[in-house]
């Protein structure tokens, strides 16, 4: 058998976790036409079919999935052993990927990395907004920030920040059109602010909980989003109650422009945790990063 050719499968491995030329061959920085023709080589070379094509997207294999999930997590570890040679210069430096959504990067991330790039020029950093859950591992991220008890029980998870909650808010005219709920029940008999989780496709149940009694509730309204930011818009709106981080919309209570309900019934939540394999410990520039972004009382 012909002698394998790493770049057809690093090649590969970044247009099945695209599911696209186009987008695949920006991240790599190679023209489309070079990229496809590298992985027809691939495919004929290997005798088998990796990837099935259409005119909107590109979706792997049986076989394809199968080498996807064997290369990636090698492809990673030569990656960042690599990116640790680079670290014994006298400088710090490497290139890191975070997976987070974008109410960690505001709250918690953002603030305390903006220090720590200005001291440490030559470490860059790469931030993914998303709010479903990567495999951070098959999908080439360094790390990933998810709030506590979402994080893998096989990974390093380092507190980055405090507990948090979520409170239910809603515009003055809205109150008194409809009436205060008080109690979490009450919620059925009134128009809320959705928010669909991106991983499940599910609507998330509001949680709350009030002297050891929790409760769930699945609401209903005109209005679902995917984004906390979008929701507080809607109900400054008047489109209904939002279930949003109390820590971004508290500019909206401030001025009167939103007001709490149900205080007394919102629980808080473990924070914000970064994630990250064992291996990623070995890199100068990441241990920089994970001491930059640890949570200090």
């Amino acid at each position: 058998m012909e002698r394998t050719d790493f770049n057809q499968l690093a090649w590969f491995q970044a247009v099945a976790e695209e599911r696209s030329f186009t987008k695949a061959a920006a991240r790599l920085g190679v023209a489309q036409s070079t990229l496809s023709h590298a992985i027809k080589q691939l495919e004929t070379r290997m005798g088998i079919r990796l990837l099935t094509r259409t005119t909107r997207n590109v979706a792997t294999t049986a076989a394809g999935e199968r080498l996807l999930r064997t290369i990636a997590p090698r492809m990673g570890e030569i990656e960042h052993e690599i990116a640790a040679l680079t670290a014994l210069r006298d400088k710090p430096s490497g290139s890191i990927r975070l997976t987070l959504s974008d109410h960690a990067l505001e709250t918690v991330v953002w603030p305390k990395l903006k220090p720590m790039l200005r001291n440490y020029p030559d470490i860059s950093v790469e931030l993914l907004l998303d709010s479903t859950f990567r495999n951070i591992v098959e999908q080439g991220y360094d790390a990933g920030v998810r709030l506590g008890e979402s994080v893998e029980k096989d990974m390093i998870a380092i507190r980055i920040g405090p507990d948090w909650r979520l409170v239910a808010v809603a515009s003055p005219d809205y109150l008194a059109d409809r009436g205060r709920p008080e109690h979490p029940r009450d919620l059925v008999r009134h128009r809320c602010i959705n928010m669909r989780h991106e991983t499940s496709g599910a609507l998330y149940a509001w949680e709350f909980e009030k002297d050891d009694q929790a409760l769930r509730v699945r609401v209903d309204g005109q209005l679902s989003f995917n984004n906390s930011y979008a929701m507080i818009d809607a109900a400054v709106s008047g489109f209904g109650i939002a279930y949003v981080p109390e820590s971004i919309v508290q500019t909206q209570l401030a001025s009167g422009a939103l007001e709490q309900v149900l205080d007394d019934w919102s629980p808080s939540f473990d924070g914000y945790f970064l994630y990250y394999p064992s291996r990623r410990q070995n890199l100068l520039a990441f241990q920089i990063l994970v001491d930059a972004l640890r949570h200090r009382e």
